[in-house]
């Protein structure tokens, strides 16, 4: 089967992560930069990675990288690509995104344009046709020029991959479920713990763990772009791969997770989508303020994303200082357990009264965020 150069982008501070996750797929790495992965693999590696990978933005086909430093190195660089390797002749294709970092070539629309043409001008050749119907499936390409290096890549995945499926109703400001769950792989968090969040809100943290905790594939129930790419991969690699990951999935698991939130609507927005992802049996959910937080065992997890509001009026900001202070003092309440906040509130540690062991610089979107880590004590090994 012939093997193809994909790229797996992610939020900025997961590349570690992602990494991590293809090895565990059993894939080869070719490179890790900045929200981004590269890695080798057939048309099944295209399947698996787009229904397994927890903390993918999507995947993309790598067509081809090369230097441009004008629109006509440009055009050449795309022209040379051998676009009918990955399009037939009725495939819809287009640049659906253009993004430049510190190169002479900046402006989107003319990068997309440029691009297309020089597309369709490979593809004329090739096929011997100058108008394409463009009624097949779709190729969307995506072009990212860093240092005038240009990379393209076809994208496999259509809507994002942070996208499950589940999250049907949202609050406001909800943390990206790709994200949520690439911060619970930074912690020592595993499935017998227990783990509350006691800003929920529409439930991301306890979903994700509790789809890692039962080993659905967060995938398991959307669609991809590439599944009508028939000439790159078999149909039934996705029949195949879905109905693996079906068998491997254990609802019976036990857990502990638990999401408390002031809001009663955002906890009635938490159980509806718990719900929808299949795992509303495993979360605990209520409505319970933070002053109220507490737990009767020792060595579980606090893994949370409170408020940290931004432009607020002085009196808000007194809130604002109050909540983490309640936070701070509600963990130091509960016995040997560890907690980890990602919060782009600067005061964090000096209003939760506490010294992280280390902080992440944590891009949640394009705000600057820190995920801060107190770690607690490690329970004492079980005997065999």
């Amino acid at each position: 089967m012939e093997h193809f150069t994909l790229i797996a982008p992610c939020h900025f501070g997961m590349e570690s992560v992602l990494k991590n996750e293809i090895y565990d797929l059993g894939y080869e790495i070719l490179s890790v930069e900045d929200g981004r992965v590269e890695f080798e693999g057939d048309a099944e590696a295209i399947v698996r990675a787009n229904i397994c990978l927890r903390t993918a933005e999507r995947i993309l086909l790598k067509a081809g990288s090369f230097r441009a430093t004008s629109f006509e190195e440009l055009f050449q660089g795309i022209k040379k690509i051998a676009w009918e390797t990955f399009l037939p002749k009725d495939a819809k294709f287009w640049v659906t995104k253009a993004a430049s970092v510190k190169s002479k070539l900046f402006s989107p629309s003319d990068i997309q344009s440029v691009a297309k043409k020089a597309m369709v001008e490979e593809m004329a050749a090739h096929y011997r046709i100058r108008l394409f119907p463009e009624d097949g499936a779709e190729y969307p390409v995506r072009i990212f020029i860093k240092n005038d290096v240009v990379t393209v890549g076809i994208d496999t995945t259509g809507d994002s991959l942070h996208k499950r499926g589940y999250r049907t109703w949202k609050v406001k400001a909800p943390i990206a479920e790709n994200l949520a769950a690439g911060l619970l792989m930074l912690t020592p968090w595993k499935a017998d713990r227990i783990l509350v969040d006691p800003f929920c809100g529409s439930g991301t943290f306890p979903i994700e763990a509790a789809l890692m905790a039962a080993n659905i594939a967060p995938g398991l129930k959307r669609d991809f772009t590439a599944m009508r790419w028939t000439n790159l991969i078999p149909a039934k690699l996705w029949e195949e791969v879905r109905e693996e990951m079906t068998e491997e999935i254990d609802t019976g698991i036990e857990t502990d997770l638990q999401g408390y939130d002031i809001d009663p609507s955002a906890i009635e927005t938490a159980r509806h989508n718990a719900k929808e992802a299949g795992v509303d049996h495993l979360i605990h959910f209520q409505v319970r303020p933070i002053d109220q937080l507490s737990h009767p065992k020792k060595y579980g997890f606090l893994i949370t994303n409170p408020p940290y509001g931004e432009r607020l009026m002085e009196e808000e900001k007194e809130a604002l200082r109050t909540l983490y202070r309640t936070l701070g003092d509600r963990y130091r309440a509960l016995d040997d357990w560890s907690m980890y906040v990602i919060t782009a509130y600067e005061n964090c540690e000096k209003d939760l009264g506490l010294k992280a062991a280390k902080n992440r610089k944590i891009y949640n979107g394009m705000l600057k965020s820190y995920f801060y880590s107190f770690p607690g004590a490690r329970p004492p090994k079980r005997r065999p």
